[in-house]
């Protein structure tokens, strides 16, 4: 049997015009940076070669890679058997091209290395027989180590085809149970933050990753705590010691935190200056109602925010220093209701946030250019949305399965997938990604 699917494969090729391709680099604004080949206007579809049984390479690597490539959504995976992907040393590209493939993606031990220790990932254009970018990546010992350093193998794949690199080395907070955890957008990794105090709510990642914000519930109050993820050191921001402080979010250079703080007279939003570790500043000033969960624009120039001066929770927005409040999005009232949960886009473009129709929240997103605002969600409800780095995939808790689960949605395909399934979760917050710097041709 797969010997008549090959030959079927093979005479694909031979039919003039059957799979026709051409550069779309010049063609695709955003698209193939290296010189790819692929039909314009769809995805390209990519093959994760088997590994050899010889080289010595966790086959681990090889399903990272596939699965990382997959959950991108920028190409079509394509599994074909094994007799058809590999011919000696080097990709069978005949049969690859028959099959529809236009990459493949290789992982060989690279020159000289011992076995186990460094490998090469090399991208091949299938349609012209050649290799277009390889790099070489040291295999850390596994576990963790290793699942990072791919997933950020797969990221830099990623960017050399599409311009953009991928999501995969970052990781998403989360609440469950009470404490923060954090998980990976593959679903794997699932960890709780060691640190963190119990119970802890509204994480927030500072921009390089190196810290985060959380609201931590001790006997005096709901107090923000800024804490090294690397150590594990912790610190109380001033003037949160007491009252209720929530929804914390770093400015764009990580010098500033945003966040809300109430007591019986209202809630209200606040700065630390994080960079000289003093100085709270009030921006908002409510006289018996809300304001909360600010949301930086990219430029560190504006702030969102939710404001119940209007009596129902909406999304209004103000500059950075508190002036020129204004209302940011429209909202038919008797079809749709409360505002909460916005993020501001990486791009700046766009502002996610949840809205209850039909009193069920759902996810919405905002453009800026034309106030346009665009339902993604229909189904059970969907809350706190958050963004990844590549601006096209987000992260939202629903109850579509039934129970509050962890759910990614790409919102150039409208594919939608959970990643946390065991139920409660709630608040995620996706990190910036995890830098890499790699030998590549």
């Amino acid at each position: 049997m797969r010997r008549g699917l090959l030959v079927a494969a093979l005479a694909v090729v031979a039919v003039p015009g059957a799979l026709k391709s051409q550069d779309s680099t010049a063609a695709a604004p955003g698209g193939v940076r290296v010189g790819i080949t692929y039909t314009p206007g769809t995805r390209p579809s990519v093959t994760v070669l088997p590994i050899a049984t010889a080289a010595a390479i966790p086959d681990s690597v090889r399903s990272i890679l596939q699965r990382d490539l997959d959950y991108s959504d920028r190409f079509d995976i394509v599994i074909p058997p094994s007799i058809v992907a590999v011919q000696g040393a080097a990709p069978n590209y005949a049969a690859l091209t028959a099959l529809g493939t236009d990459l493949a993606v290789a992982v060989v031990p690279a020159a000289g290395a011992a076995p186990g220790g460094q490998i090469e990932i090399q991208l091949h254009d299938v349609r012209s027989g050649s290799i277009k970018n390889r790099m070489t990546l040291r295999l850390p010992g596994g576990g963790e180590a290793l699942r990072l350093a791919v997933h950020r193998a797969s990221d830099e794949v990623v960017r050399w085809v599409t311009g953009s690199a991928g999501i995969a080395a970052t990781t998403i907070l989360y609440v469950a149970d009470g404490r923060l955890w954090r998980v990976d957008p593959d679903d794997a990794g699932r960890a709780g933050v060691p640190a963190a105090g119990r119970p802890a709510l509204s994480p927030a990642w500072s921009p390089d990753g190196r810290s985060i914000a959380y609201t931590a519930f001790v006997p005096s109050g709901r107090p923000l705590v800024l804490e090294d993820l690397a150590s594990g050191s912790r610190g109380v921001v001033p003037g949160t010691e007491y009252g209720v402080n929530i929804t914390p979010e770093f400015s764009p250079d990580g010098r500033t935190l945003a966040f809300a703080h109430g007591d019986e007279n209202g809630t209200d939003i606040y700065l630390y200056d994080v960079a000289r570790r003093c100085c709270v500043t009030r921006l908002t000033l409510g006289r018996y109602y809300d304001n909360l969960s600010p949301t930086w624009s990219p430029d560190g120039r504006r702030i969102a925010f939710i404001s119940t001066r209007a009596g129902s929770p909406q999304l209004y927005v103000m500059s950075a220093d508190g002036s020129g409040q204004e209302a940011l999005a429209r909202f038919d009232y008797g079809f749709t209701g409360q505002t909460n949960g916005p993020e501001w886009s990486p791009d700046g473009q766009s502002i996610a946030f949840h809205r209850e129709v039909g009193g069920v929240p759902q996810i919405f997103v905002l453009d800026l250019a034309t106030r346009a605002v665009r339902q993604i969600t229909g189904e059970g409800r969907n809350e706190d949305p958050t963004w990844a780095p590549d601006g096209r995939h987000l992260a939202f808790v629903s109850s579509r399965s039934g129970t509050r689960q962890l759910w990614i949605v790409d919102l150039e395909t409208g594919r939608m997938r959970p990643i946390v399934t065991t139920g409660g979760a709630r608040l995620p917050a996706w990190s910036p990604r995890r830098t890499f710097s790699s030998e590549a041709g």
